[in-house]
């Protein structure tokens, strides 16, 4: 049992979570055995996700405290929180897919830039591509021109080489 005082600092702790984070998923765990939440929790720890069960009452506290309204709907039966501090779409892709190799995990809701969002938007985040993947398709939408714009260039440049050589010759034979 938590005394007064660690209830205030763990509801001091968890507002300032719920302010940092980028994206937080809520879920209902129960029916998860020890083994399936100890591989969610690892599975969500090597994306940089934290995973943490904490009482209703000490969310709606830490909500409070953060200035979050609207989770009250959210905090029915055990809930566990999922903290994307780096990357959003992070932890609702790992519960998503966790969720359908188990069927006992449910997603409830979540936060997204202290937002509450239901669960179809949380599977709209889970679709998204990866941070990486986004970047690599902006980087190769920047050089599919610059690569034509070297092949426009180096072709003009062979052109004008072959229209020498040919002028080359051209005097070559004349000579």
């Amino acid at each position: 049992m938590l005394t007064r005082a660690e209830k205030e600092a763990l509801v001091e702790e968890l507002a300032g979570k719920l302010q940092r984070a980028q994206g937080v998923i809520l879920t209902d765990f129960r029916g998860l055995n020890v083994a399936d939440t100890n591989e969610l929790r690892r599975r969500l720890r090597t994306q940089g996700v934290e995973y943490r069960v904490v009482k209703n009452t000490l969310i709606r506290r830490a909500a409070a405290k953060a200035g979050i309204d609207g989770l009250d709907p959210l905090l029915e039966g055990p809930t566990a929180l999922a903290f994307g501090y780096d990357d959003p779409v992070a932890p609702a892709k790992e519960l998503s897919q966790f969720a359908k190799d188990h069927s006992q995990l449910k997603i409830k809701g979540g936060l997204l830039a202290g937002r509450v969002i239901g669960v179809e938007e949380i599977q709209r985040l889970a679709d998204l591509p990866s941070r990486d993947e986004l970047l690599a398709k902006v980087m190769g939408g920047i050089q599919a021109p610059l690569y034509g714009l070297v092949g426009v260039l180096a072709a003009t440049l062979r052109s004008f080489a072959y229209a020498v050589d040919a002028l080359r010759r051209q005097r070559e034979a004349q000579a």
